[in-house]
């Protein structure tokens, strides 16, 4: 794992007791309690503040605050001195898992907006379509019956069960080419028994 560089702005405002923390993280890393609740007396106000000015949500920056001491308990170990301040390691870690957040909140709302969107009611007559999708379902069940028990098998999981080609194989025990097989015979038989276009 590459190792945490120091962010310059934070890192420059250490913490009185520099040493003393590099000290107490290194003992942490052989699983002093003790002096990681040292640790964490000495940085989680910075720690938070760090967080906070990029989450800019009080109770998701404590809960990101508290996921970086997690972190920072399992990867204490792997802290080097000659490489930069203890502080300035741990808030690189927090900054870190602040800017994931924030990238996870975006999708997850990139998310919402799109299902919203894709699931919008459009005004219609509901009951000449509802009476219109039965008379096609009516057509189309009985254009099934017409099939060979295999094809109407493998049709009725690809397109009514919504399962791949290769799932339909897996399902019905046989190789991927004969259930694509068996999928566009019956397709073809569905056509021509429903007429073009299914009129």
């Amino acid at each position: 794992m590459e190792h945490l560089r120091a962010l310059p702005d934070e890192a420059s405002d250490e913490v009185p007791g520099a040493m003393r923390l590099a000290d107490d993280l290194r003992a942490a890393s052989r699983g002093d309690q003790q002096a990681f609740a040292r640790v964490y007396d000495a940085t989680s106000p910075k720690m938070y503040g760090l967080v906070l000015r990029v989450l800019r949500n009080p109770a998701m920056a404590e809960e990101v605050t508290q996921e970086c001491y997690l972190e920072i308990w399992r990867l204490a170990a792997r802290y080097e001195a000659e490489r930069g301040s203890a502080l300035a390691w741990m808030l690189t870690i927090g900054h870190r898992r602040a800017v994931d957040r924030v990238r996870a909140v975006e999708a997850s709302d990139r998310r919402d907006v799109h299902y919203e969107q894709s699931a919008r009611v459009v005004d219609h007559d509901s009951t000449a379509e509802a009476a219109e999708s039965r008379m096609e379902a009516h057509r189309v069940r009985s254009a099934l019956q017409g099939l060979t028990e295999s094809q109407r098998e493998a049709i009725e999981l690809a397109y009514f069960g919504g399962y791949t080609h290769t799932e339909v194989a897996a399902m019905l025990d046989l190789p991927l080419g004969t259930a694509k097989t068996r999928i566009r015979d019956g397709l073809i038989r569905l056509r021509d028994t429903m007429g073009v276009g299914g009129r």
